[in-house]
């Protein structure tokens, strides 16, 4: 019986290298946000790479959902799969992929509004997808009679080595040293959309670097960052702690 885990995030997390982490285990298949191509078709909006997207993914939603629902094309044990809660805004959501364990990986929001204007022209409310995060989480909280696993991606930057073995606790799989490392460059499973937004990524071949030095927020972004706030810290609270000395407080 195939285990679905499906990873929410917003944008300019760690998923990418949460993806990479998992694709590394010998009994895992990955997907990289199968709606992207739904949710770009159905708004016209011009993201990067935005025709490129559409003409490579299918974009039915229900198509979508069918699939993964199914088995991993691979045949894998476990399958992965990357989601973007700012990406559902179509006739499917979280309650359609109940056969899923879910997890959510959060970051601060200043640091995720700072990295997305770098590679945007504008970023919005709905662009983070904190929001939607928040009520996907009560949702699954709400079904389980308790709090599914939320992850700060600076946690796990800090000590990959003992937080991913709490994520595969919490999500019942067992642990495999494999997800601490993988080979630099493109990976086959990556999106159509790798090369605009996985630059680093790319070049990294483990968990790389820390998330907690200062951080430039321009002041244009300010009040979205107020109104982001809230549900970062509503999700915060629930997260997967690392032990003292492992992390920053």
């Amino acid at each position: 019986m195939t285990i679905r885990i499906a990873m929410w995030s917003g944008p300019r997390n760690i998923s990418t290298a949460m993806m990479r982490s998992f694709a590394s285990r010998a009994d895992c298949f990955v997907s990289d946000e199968p709606y992207y191509g739904a949710y770009l078709s159905q708004t016209g909006f011009s993201h990067p790479m935005a025709d490129e997207i559409v003409a490579d993914m299918d974009c039915d939603w229900r198509s979508v959902t069918a699939t993964l629902n199914g088995d991993p094309p691979d045949g894998s044990a476990i399958w992965y799969q990357k989601h973007m809660p700012s990406e559902m805004i179509g006739p499917v959501g979280i309650a359609d992929l109940a056969g899923h364990r879910h997890a959510f990986l959060i970051r601060d929001p200043a640091r995720m509004i700072a990295s997305y204007a770098r590679k945007m022209e504008a970023v919005t409310f709905e662009d983070m997808g904190l929001e939607r995060l928040h009520l996907y989480f009560r949702i699954e909280a709400d079904r389980l009679g308790h709090a599914p696993p939320v992850l700060e991606g600076a946690d796990i930057l800090d000590a990959p080595e003992i937080m991913l073995p709490k994520l595969c606790a919490a999500l019942d799989i067992p642990w495999d040293p494999a997800m601490l490392s993988w080979t630099k460059g493109r990976h086959p499973q990556d999106g159509i959309w790798a090369p605009h937004w996985y630059g680093r990524v790319i070049e990294s071949t483990g968990f790389e670097g820390d998330d907690r030095g200062p951080v430039k927020l321009p002041e244009d972004y300010r009040a979205l960052y107020e109104r982001c706030r809230p549900h970062y810290e509503a999700l915060k609270a629930h997260r997967i702690q690392c032990p003292p000395g492992a992390s920053a407080p």
